[in-house]
């Protein structure tokens, strides 16, 4: 039982342009003030740096807060090659000693979610990582077992659903990106697994706030991510958005949470948040009603193969 909006902790870590703690911890502080009870981070957010300020913050709450991390596979391939070896890239050894380590830094005895960080559809007649998870399972060191789907491929975690190996799996859903709608959320409903929806901004374009002349600082990820005229393209398109949106009085923050929320497989939206303002407004547009049923149409229609 997660709260609609959920407290995406990557930024808090790092990657995302120069970032205060005291401003991290404010934020956390303020989701948590507002109902969020669901907090996303990952091994590999400042080399788990957020999952220790997520840690401080929770030794202050009284309230009931999931956390789900993620462990990454061995150093190689991102998303992992069709050609690894599962059990080279997620040995039991390996495993075993990351989710301790994830243990040590959210100080607690027991991880809410544990996630793997990525995946090929190439283990899915064998996926050995998630026996060993399922062990750690009955150990008590895990609750549940999920899955972050890798971005070029994200249908290859269907059959791992299907089978009943993950609980929940984190996906990339947008307007942009709509293809999640096509089979993997109605089997994620059939099946009856949780779904975390990531970069529901699409790393902030889908706010409304980037143009074609927006710069990032040094070492941000997002200089890699909008690199060539991905930005200006991408500006453009949210400039169509705009224009179907402007007649319902609604930023684009909420139509894009909305958006998300609009599908009944979703469980959790987790936008990033770095401060207490950026806490408010993703838990006020997650209050809002949902969309119309005319603009979530016109919605449909912007959707991007960017391939």
């Amino acid at each position: 039982n997660v709260s609609a909006i959920g407290f995406g902790a990557w930024a808090i870590g790092g990657s995302w342009g120069p970032q205060d703690e005291q401003d991290s911890l404010a934020a956390l502080h303020r989701a948590i003030d507002l109902g969020v009870n669901f907090i996303d981070t990952a091994a590999g957010y400042g080399d788990g740096k957020s999952e220790r300020l997520i840690a401080q913050v929770l030794k202050e709450r009284s309230e009931r807060v999931y956390v789900a991390t993620k462990t990454p596979p061995l150093p190689g391939n991102w998303p992992p090659s069709p050609y690894d070896i599962a059990e080279e890239r997620y040995p039991e050894r390996y495993l075993r000693e990351n989710v301790e380590e994830r243990l040590r830094n959210l100080q607690t005895d027991r991880i809410d979610l544990l996630q793997l960080h990525t995946w090929t559809r190439a283990w899915n007649k064998n996926p050995r990582p998630f026996e060993v998870l399922r062990k750690l399972q009955a150990e008590g060191k895990i609750g549940l077992i999920g899955v972050s789907t890798p971005e070029q491929d994200q249908n290859s975690v269907i059959d791992l659903m299907r089978q009943g190996y993950v609980d929940a799996v984190q996906v990339i859903y947008n307007i942009f990106e709509q293809e999640p709608a096509a089979e993997l959320l109605p089997v994620a409903a059939e099946t009856g697994t949780g779904i975390l929806v990531r970069v529901v901004f699409d790393e902030g374009v889908l706010a409304g706030k980037y143009t074609a002349q927006t710069t990032f600082a040094e070492g941000d990820f997002r200089n890699n991510y909008f690199a060539g005229d991905r930005l200006g393209r991408a500006a453009a398109r949210v400039d169509k958005i705009k224009a179907d949106v402007a007649p319902y009085g609604l930023t684009m923050p909420q139509v894009a949470l909305q958006f998300a929320l609009a599908h009944p497989a979703v469980s959790t939206v987790i936008p990033g948040i770095r401060n207490v303002y950026q806490a408010e407004a993703n838990t006020a547009a997650a209050d809002a009603a949902p969309l119309p049923a005319d603009l979530l149409e016109k919605l449909h229609g912007h959707a991007w193969m960017r391939g």
